[in-house]
């Protein structure tokens, strides 16, 4: 499984996406800080699975037609932070994708993921992230999840990394850093946790227009392919639950 997060950086770098898609043979692309009315439908093999609708930095999910289909899906807000009382750039700081693997049967929770500014404490970044980990959970039925996206956590992570395994959770950084736009800033804001799955590994692609760098995540799942029992799937691929899409 070949899955790419990006922060567009407020839209900027929307027009690598088709790139993206192109380039890196992916099965599924997770965005964050879009603007959702603007993305297309798809992207070559990619088709947009849902997007938030209460934000005004927004997040999507992209996924592979002919390796997916698409169950349920929803957005989530957090605990909010004082930045996100104030300005409101995100109400919705998960999008949650539930996915049937339709070459192994599995059942995947995937979901892109942006948490609260710097101006934050990382303790309340953590809650965030402890509870996106529920809310995936809940949709995805075989506790098989992958979360990818702008952690915003680059001091400290190792006591993050901690936290992630006491819940059962892998932490994954890429191999470079993925911000650099400050001297003070620059590290790894950008992350993978999961559950279920074996991460092969975290590759940071080059630089575009975002000042976020791309990263690549590849994995597998863990109790290998085909071992996961089917998943029922709905009579009707145009649903609706809790007031979002089922594609």
């Amino acid at each position: 499984m070949r899955v790419i997060s990006y922060n567009l950086r407020k839209h900027k770098a929307s027009g690598e996406l088709r790139g993206l898609a192109h380039g890196f043979d992916l099965d599924a692309l997770c965005l964050q800080e879009c603007n959702t009315e603007d993305l297309p439908t798809s992207l070559g093999p990619l088709h947009l699975a849902d997007i938030t609708r209460g934000n005004r930095l927004g997040l999507a999910v992209y996924y592979r037609t002919d390796r997916f289909t698409a169950v349920e899906s929803n957005a989530f807000a957090l605990k909010k932070s004082i930045h996100d009382r104030v300005l409101s750039p995100a109400h919705e700081r998960l999008l949650a994708v539930r996915l049937l693997d339709n070459r192994t049967g599995h059942g995947l929770a995937l979901g892109s993921f942006h948490a609260a500014p710097l101006t934050a404490s990382n303790s309340l970044r953590r809650k965030q992230i402890h509870a996106a980990h529920a809310r995936l959970l809940d949709m995805g039925g075989e506790q098989i999840t992958l979360m990818v996206g702008d952690f915003n956590y680059p001091f400290f992570t190792s006591n993050l990394t901690s936290h992630m395994k006491n819940s059962g959770y892998e932490l994954s950084l890429s191999d470079r850093r993925t911000y650099t736009r400050y001297k003070v800033f620059r590290g790894h804001f950008d992350f993978a946790t999961s559950l279920g799955l074996d991460i092969g590994k975290v590759e940071t692609l080059p630089r575009g227009a975002s000042d976020h760098l791309p990263i690549l995540i590849t994995a597998e799942y863990r109790n290998g392919p085909g071992s996961a029992p089917a998943v029922e799937l709905p009579s009707s691929q145009s649903l609706s639950q809790k007031g979002r899409r089922i594609l």
